[in-house]
């Protein structure tokens, strides 16, 4: 209960002007995400100071250049600013590539964490806030996103049962809210595919075979509803074997021409 008044505390504040803004400010007081500590009064240009304080906000482990332009996995060396790494170098995915705004670890790592199995919903804006840092990524700076479609990650509907929501589908509706990016949960999980995290990247490959599809009303003759450019929206990207699958399908079944994947993290 209390994760959905906090939840719906954070839309209100959105919705309110700024003096409605401070004197909900007053009876519920707004607190740092990571130390719990009391907020200062907000910067409508920063919208990340309204859910970090600046200590935290700096401590967050941004994912900056050099990165691989492909799989943004970073890379602590000198190389240019965008680059390609060893492990793409022969590989073809589906998507064109895919941005982070942080790397998995410390603060992010423990957020999405909480989010995800914690049932920290109230997280989702925050973490909403942070994806945000993905579009930033100049290649899609560039592009004009409002013509592009949010699509998640989708989860079996056992784990979404057993988690209640998934939470790629709560970042892209957040986002959207934000950015004016239109959001569409498009696709399904048709098989269960069990955690990955100890599989090699064939083996996670060959596990999600078959594993995703579009929902009926995006498929085939209705495809046009979801539009040709998609961002596949995740929590966090790892090896891509998700990622390319999802992407894969999308192209195949609902004739998408071009795929980026976004991530709150590259693990």
């Amino acid at each position: 209960m209390l994760c959905f008044v906090m939840t719906g505390l954070s839309r209100l504040r959105h919705r309110l002007k700024p003096w409605g803004q401070a004197l909900l400010d007053v009876i519920f007081p707004r607190t740092c995400r990571v130390c719990d500590q009391l907020l200062r009064e907000r910067d409508p240009s920063h919208p990340l100071q309204e859910w970090f304080c600046p200590a935290c906000e700096d401590a967050l482990p941004l994912l900056e250049a050099p990165y691989c332009q492909v799989c943004a996995e970073p890379y602590d060396g000198a190389a240019e600013a965008l680059f390609r790494c060893s492990n793409c170098a022969e590989r073809k995915f589906a998507f064109e590539f895919a941005v982070a705004g942080y790397r998995a670890q410390d603060e992010v790592r423990e957020l999405i964490h909480k989010f995800k199995y914690n049932h920290k919903l109230e997280l989702r804006g925050a973490l909403a806030d942070l994806l945000h840092g993905a579009l930033l990524e100049p290649r899609l700076a560039a592009e004009d996103l409002k013509q592009w479609t949010l699509v998640p990650v989708p989860l079996h509907r056992a784990r979404e049962r057993q988690r209640e929501f998934n939470q790629s589908w709560e970042m892209c509706r957040e986002l959207a809210r934000r950015t004016g990016i239109p959001a569409v949960n498009a696709m399904k999980r048709q098989r269960a595919t069990g955690r990955q995290t100890r599989l090699t990247r064939a083996q996670r490959l060959q596990n999600l075979r078959s594993a995703f599809a579009m929902k009926r009303r995006f498929a085939g003759a209705n495809s046009r509803l979801l539009g040709p450019q998609v961002l596949l929206v995740d929590d966090v990207f790892t090896t891509g074997a998700t990622a390319h699958e999802c992407a894969r399908v999308l192209r195949k079944e609902a004739g998408v021409q071009k795929v980026v994947v976004i991530a709150v993290a590259r693990g």
